[in-house]
């Protein structure tokens, strides 16, 4: 039973308040118990540091992965900032002290981290109010790639030139007001892009939008202990670098569950697109037949001259409406990947025209983009050997060869027919698929001796 998306939107809501509710008790305790003050752990802070670097870069490739194949501005956007946020961390934090500089970080790599922070922030906080679509994606992507390399340079430049200094005496330090607000401003950032995904979320109901706002709810707890903790430097580790790697880490699962789920809703569409287009070359053909023959009979054509070519153009149209609807429920993703594949071999071979052998190699392991294309280039190739082949047997093997996985359609056909359209455009759609997972597809074909097409899939 589905939920609804009030009762999702109700029982989201339920467990973001009970969340600030933890939070918030805990951030009391900390301040009444003084642990925000963090301990002295150089090794630990170049970890915590390095870790979010590399998570928030992470997330940044998820999140432009999922723009190239949805193009929605806000996953542009939040590819930005999280990229700005995980490049800045590792060139004003990490570097500087891997770099072999005993004292640490200094004011200006200091300033530097908080404004590259404070820059990703302000990207992800414009995000969730953004509803465009891009169309051209990949200029988009290197383009914005680009700004926000300049952006940080610029960062840099300009927090060199100002010269601005930072108060890292410890707790008995009298900190600049300046870093108080600037912390303070990243936590405001945090909060408006939280209440934007969850704004998102309750209109829209998309996961990505809760594992969004439920992620940076906790880095507005951890941008608020920065405000309230004294300010160390940088060889100590705080409570709120714990939340805020924590919180990377919901980010990373929640933007790669979102991928899976648009890189599904892709592929629905594209075979929904290809059905369409296989209705319309085989089916529509079929009816148009049927349709010329009741005309026919309606001249007063002969029954018996008629009757066995409407009987047969009323199998084949049954055939192929059969076929179009298994081919796009098992390619769908509702059933694992070799019950799908053999349960659309068993149907395709029910009738006997055609006797199809099967070799899946269980220990050939395919990822979800490549299961997608596999089935369907299996699914074409056995299409072709069908319609256009005059096969009575073929082969489908997906296999292992010199360390290399390999798939393999194979018949004992008349071969292939260039001129043949429907082939033709077949062998067009094979090569674009194998081309979309990386793959290489190769044929082999002699008159009278059958057909041979081979994906060498990327390696693993």
């Amino acid at each position: 039973m589905k939920t609804r998306p009030s009762e999702r939107y109700r029982s989201w809501l339920i467990g973001e308040l009970l969340l600030v509710c933890v939070l918030g008790i805990g951030t009391i305790l900390l301040v009444l118990t003084g642990r925000l003050d963090g301990y002295a752990l150089p090794n630990a802070r170049i970890a915590l540091d390095t870790s979010v670097a590399i998570t928030a870069t992470m997330v940044a490739v998820l999140a432009a992965t999922r723009f190239l194949v949805e193009g929605r501005a806000m996953d542009l956007l939040l590819a930005a900032g999280f990229f700005a946020t995980g490049a800045g961390t590792f060139a004003f934090a990490v570097a500087p002290v891997l770099s072999g500089d005993e004292k640490g970080l200094g004011s200006i790599e200091t300033w530097a981290a908080v404004g590259a922070s404070l820059f990703g922030a302000a990207l992800i906080a414009v995000a969730p109010f953004v509803t465009r679509k891009t169309a051209r994606r990949k200029r988009a992507l290197v383009v914005t790639v680009v700004l926000v390399l300049v952006s940080l340079l610029g960062i840099w430049s300009d927090v060199h030139f100002l010269g601005l200094e930072i108060d890292a005496s410890g707790p008995d330090g009298v900190r600049s007001p300046t870093i108080v607000g600037a912390y303070g401003l990243l936590a405001v950032l945090s909060l408006v892009a939280t209440v934007g995904f969850g704004l998102r979320f309750r209109r829209y109901g998309r996961d990505l939008d809760s594992w969004l706002a439920l992620a940076l709810t906790l880095v507005v707890f951890a941008d608020l202990h920065y405000v309230l903790a004294p300010l160390r430097t940088s060889e100590y580790v705080l409570p709120s670098d714990l939340l805020r790697l924590l919180a990377f880490g919901v980010l990373l699962a929640g933007v790669s569950r979102a991928i899976g789920h648009a890189e599904f809703g892709r592929a629905v569409a594209e075979e929904r697109a290809r059905v369409a287009r296989d209705i319309h070359d085989g089916l529509a053909q079929y009816l148009f037949a049927i349709s010329a023959q009741i005309s026919m009979l309606e001249s007063g054509a002969a029954l018996d001259a008629i009757l066995p070519r409407l009987k047969f153009a009323s199998t084949a149209a049954q055939q192929e409406a059969q076929f179009a609807v298994l081919a796009l429920s098992s390619a769908s993703g509702s059933a694992p990947f070799d019950a799908a594949l053999r349960r659309y071999v068993d149907f395709l071979v029910a009738d006997g025209e055609l006797d199809v052998e099967m070799e899946v190699d269980p220990d050939v392991a395919l990822g979800p983009d490549e299961e997608i294309e596999v089935f369907r280039i299996v699914q074409e190739g056995l299409a072709n050997v069908r319609r256009h082949a005059g096969a009575r047997n073929a082969i489908v093997s997906i296999v292992q060869r010199n360390g290399r996985r390999v798939v393999v359609v194979s018949d004992d056909g008349t071969g292939l027919v260039t001129d043949e359209p429907g082939a033709g455009q077949g062998l067009k759609n094979m090569r674009s698929r194998a081309a979309s997972i990386e793959g290489v597809l190769s044929l082999r074909s002699s008159p009278g001796k059958g057909t041979s097409i081979e994906v060498v899939l990327r390696p693993i």
